[in-house]
C-alpha cells in the first residue's frame, strides 16, 4: 500500500512540475518582438532596456531572476544564439527552466520505474540516467530544429539569390531587393531577411546586419553571398552578375549534397539502427524482468554496460564521420 502510494505521489509530482514549467512558458506575454528588443538594446544599452521591458514580459519572475544570474556568462550567448537559430521565442532563463524541469521529471519517472523491493539503489541509478537524458533532451531538440532550419534556408538560398539578381537588374536598390525577398520568399528565408531589413531600418549598416544574419545562419554558401555584397559595396562592380554566378554555384552544391545524401542514406540509417538495437533490447528486457537485468547494475558487472555504452558511442561517431562527406 505504501509503495503504491509513493509511486502515485511521485507521478503526480512529476506531472505537477511539468505543468508548472509549461504554464510559466505558455502564459508569458510578449508586447515587443525579440528582434525589436535586440535592436533597442543595441542603441539604448542593455541595462536600460532590461529594466524597461523585463517587467512587461509576464509573470515569469523565476525566469527573469535566472536571466540576471547567468547574464554575462560564456554559455549564455551560446544558448541565445542556438535559440535564435532554431527560431524559438524563449529567453535563456526559460530554456534553463525547461531543462531543469526535464531533469526532475526524468529522475522521478526513472526512480518509479527502476526501484524494486530488493534493490532500492537501482531506482536511484535509473533515475539519475533518466535525469541526464531529460536535461539534454531540450538541448538536442533546439540543435535539431536549428539544423533543419539552416538546411531549409540553404536549400532556398539559390532561388533567393536569383530573385535578388533579377531585382537588381530591374533597377531596385539592395535594400529594396532584400525587402522583396522578405515579402516573396518562403520561410525561413522570409523571416531572416525580414530581420535584416528591420535592423537596417533601425540604422544598422547593411554589412553589419548581414553579419548578424551570418551569425544566425552559419553557412558557407551564405558567407559567400555576404562577402560578395561587402566587396561590391567597397570596390563597386556589377552585383547582379556576381549574384548570378554565386546562385549557380550554390544550386550546384545543393544538388551534389542531395545526391551524396541519397547515396549515404542506407549507411546513416544502419548506424542509427545498430546503435539503437542494444538499448531497445535492454529496455524491453528490463520491463519484462527487472530482477534479471538488475544483476548488471551491481559491482563488478556494472562495468559491462558502462564499457558497452562507451563503445556504442564511439562506433556511432565513427560511422557518422564516415558518411559525412564535405562538398
Amino acid at each position: 500500500m505504501d509503495s503504491a502510494f509513493l509511486s502515485v505521489s511521485l507521478l503526480l509530482l512529476a506531472a505537477a512540475v511539468a505543468l508548472i514549467v509549461a504554464g510559466l512558458v505558455g502564459l508569458r506575454e510578449r508586447p515587443a518582438s525579440p528582434e525589436l528588443e535586440e535592436r533597442l538594446e543595441y542603441f539604448a544599452g542593455r541595462e536600460q532596456i532590461a529594466e524597461e521591458y523585463t517587467p512587461s514580459r509576464g509573470p515569469n519572475i523565476v525566469a527573469q531572476r535566472i536571466d540576471r544570474a547567468v547574464k554575462g556568462r560564456s554559455f549564455t550567448e551560446v544558448i541565445r544564439t542556438n535559440l535564435a537559430r532554431a527560431d524559438l521565442r524563449l529567453t535563456v532563463g526559460e530554456f534553463l527552466m525547461l531543462r531543469a524541469g526535464g531533469a526532475m521529471g526524468g529522475f522521478l519517472v526513472g526512480f518509479v520505474l527502476g526501484r524494486g523491493p530488493s534493490r532500492p539503489l537501482l531506482g536511484i541509478f535509473v533515475g539519475l540516467v533518466c535525469a541526464i537524458i531529460g536535461w539534454f533532451v531540450p538541448h538536442w531538440y533546439v540543435l535539431i530544429r536549428a539544423r533543419r532550419r539552416m538546411n531549409a534556408f540553404v536549400n532556398q538560398l539559390g532561388d533567393a539569390i536569383t530573385l535578388m539578381a533579377n531585382s537588381l537588374r530591374a533597377g531596385y536598390s539592395l535594400l529594396q531587393t532584400m525587402e522583396l525577398v522578405a515579402r516573396e520568399a518562403p520561410s525561413p528565408m522570409r523571416d531572416e531577411f525580414r530581420r535584416v531589413v528591420r535592423e537596417v531600418g533601425f540604422g544598422i549598416p547593411t554589412q553589419e546586419a548581414l553579419a548578424h544574419l551570418l551569425r544566425r545562419i552559419p553557412s558557407e554558401d551564405l558567407d559567400l553571398l555576404v562577402t560578395a555584397i561587402s566587396i561590391q559595396h567597397e570596390v563597386g562592380g556589377n552585383l547582379a552578375q556576381i549574384l548570378d554566378v554565386i546562385g549557380e554555384t550554390i544550386r550546384e552544391r545543393v544538388r551534389i549534397k542531395g545526391e551524396i545524401r541519397v547515396l549515404t542514406a542506407q549507411q546513416s540509417l544502419s548506424g542509427y539502427i545498430i546503435s539503437a538495437l542494444p538499448v531497445g533490447l535492454a529496455v524491453i528486457l528490463f520491463l519484462l524482468n527487472p530482477d534479471y537485468m538488475s544483476t548488471l547494475f551491481s559491482w563488478p558487472w556494472i562495468c559491462m554496460p558502462i564499457v558497452a555504452v562507451i563503445c556504442m558511442v564511439i562506433g556511432f561517431i565513427v560511422m557518422r564521420r564516415i558518411v559525412a562527406i564535405e562538398v
